[in-house]
């Protein structure tokens, strides 16, 4: 039964394998949305949990096997009379039912483990595949530990439990301690030495403890092995095993290095990614291959720039391939002034050199202040710039002391045509001080009409935007600043209103000469 063409079956083992993550159980439910989406991605074969595990685990496979239509439901069972038993009632109304029955077979586990000789885990393997057959058609037998079993004796397991009626071998690296040339060799040797090879379809498991389990499982399929077992998002115990996700599109992108292909509906990759991580709580790191959030992600100046040109130039593969909606170019203080002259033009903003310029030196400041970006920062950057009037004032520096002590202190620096002026004042508050300071060196008679502050994005990082509104002899002047210190920006709404109000009365007074 080994196949000769390049159709490789996914198995997936999120709910089982994937679940034994400390902290990654899922509810009844949450295995059945699960289940539903992996059919729909076209996944092979879905290993739906333990049955003899628990009376839940028993409840889940039955219930996704009464449920399920074309995808291949699967149960575990150690080589035990009870499990096997129980794996047999489970999934019993599957329309393609198959039970997955294991055991050790490494020196290490025998000894320790099962404390059990060859001979006993022969007769173990026999029983248990012959067991497992009286109640389907498709059983599937593993190894446990095979990378690290004397090979003579795995060709023995192997061979027993084909001649048994196994119609899958899968031959784990069940601690990831394989490396992809050495686990290519294994699948080779054993196709080769088991002498009823041909009759079955041989599968890979890998694990993730030394960071090689997508490259073993791939290279498992270059020594002949037609199955691939794996997880979305290589959720699993330990380090995890092998990413779906990963082994998919590697082998779609890389077609001239591997010639295989799944049927899986890339495009819901994505998705899935989400959706286990929401269930079991276990969060995405940003840098993960295909479904990480900066995979498809760039800040540095020069990969924006080349991404502008032609994306290819830094993306193997279209965002849209996986469910990613698009390339996303953050901006930040990496960030080169052709991806900011493309987010403004994206905005809606159209600079000369010169503003374009001030804008960009205002935003690598922010970008320096801030750890994230966002587009409603630059719009409230850019606003703020093309709202300035000419600054007759501007600020120099600024420093507050606050607190449930009091007083509240503003001690500033102006800007007053060209000349530094320092002042110092006490207010009911810190922004009562800092307005105060203010006007002890622009000496004017205004009067503060409004004073308004919101977060322009979400976090503790968040811009403040501010806006005070002067009025004055029938003047009325509108201030709006923004920054990540909230006292800078009221001071510089504050500063911004008293300019704006300052050009207004010498236009009024040049009128009426």
């Amino acid at each position: 039964m080994t196949e000769n063409n390049s159709q490789i079956r996914i198995f997936d083992t999120t709910m089982r394998d994937g679940e034994q993550s400390p902290g990654a159980s899922m509810t009844l439910n949450e295995k059945l949305e699960l289940a539903e989406l992996l059919e729909s991605m076209g996944v092979d074969i879905i290993e739906a949990g333990f049955p003899a595990a628990s009376i839940g685990d028993f409840e889940c496979v039955s219930t996704i096997a009464s449920r399920a239509s074309k995808i291949v439901v699967c149960g575990l069972a150690r080589a035990v009379p009870r499990d096997i038993e129980r794996a047999g009632e489970a999934v019993a109304k599957a329309e393609r039912p198959r039970i997955h029955t294991f055991i050790s077979t490494s020196p290490v586990h025998m000894k320790h483990k099962l404390k059990m000789g060859e001979n006993a885990v022969l007769e173990a393997v026999g029983r248990s595949v012959s067991q497992a057959r009286g109640y389907v058609d498709d059983v599937e037998w593993s190894a446990e530990d095979a990378t690290r079993t004397d090979f003579d004796f795995l060709c023995r397991c192997a061979d027993l439990a084909i001649a048994s009626g196994a119609t899958t071998i899968n031959i784990p690296d069940t601690v990831g301690y394989s490396h992809p040339e050495e686990y290519r060799d294994l699948f080779e040797r054993l196709i080769k030495n088991v002498s009823n090879s041909d009759k079955a379809i041989w599968s890979t498991h890998c694990h993730n403890d030394l960071g090689l389990a997508v490259a073993n499982s791939i290279a498992g399929v270059a020594g002949g092995a037609r199955q691939v077992e794996c997880t979305i998002n290589g959720l699993g115990e330990r380090a995890g095993n092998a990413a779906l996700e990963e082994i998919v599109m590697a082998m779609r992108v890389r077609k001239d290095a591997f010639a295989y292909q799944t049927g899986i509906d890339a495009t819901k990759l994505s998705r899935a990614s989400k959706r286990v991580s929401q269930i079991t709580g276990f969060p995405v790191q940003y840098n993960k291959a295909i479904v990480g959030k900066n995979a498809f992600a760039h800040e540095s100046g020069i990969h924006q720039d080349g991404m502008l040109k032609n994306n290819q130039t830094y993306e193997i593969m279209n965002p849209e391939d996986v469910g990613v909606s698009a390339t996303s170019l953050v901006l930040g203080k990496l960030s080169g002034r052709n991806a900011f002259r493309d987010k403004l033009e994206n905005l809606g903003y159209e600079l000369d050199a010169d503003a374009l310029n001030d804008a960009f030196k205002r935003f690598k400041d922010l970008a320096d202040k801030k750890k994230d970006v966002f587009d409603e920062d630059i719009i409230a950057l850019v606003d703020d710039q093309l709202s300035g009037a000419e600054e007759l004032v501007s600020l120099h520096s600024l420093k507050v002391v606050a607190g449930t002590s009091g007083p509240q202190i503003a001690e500033i620096e102006l800007a007053v045509e060209g000349d530094i002026k320092a002042a110092r004042a006490e207010g009911n508050g810190p922004v009562d001080a800092v307005f105060k300071a203010i006007r002890s060196i622009v000496q004017n008679d205004s009067v503060l009409e409004l004073f308004q502050i919101h977060a322009v994005t979400e976090g503790t990082d968040a811009q403040a935007t501010v806006s005070v509104r002067l009025s004055e002899d029938g003047l009325v002047s509108t201030g709006k600043a923004s920054d990540p210190d909230t006292l800078v920006s009221a001071a510089k709404a504050y500063i911004h209103a008293y300019n704006k109000l300052e050009i207004r009365r010498k236009k009024s007074t040049n009128v009426d000469a």
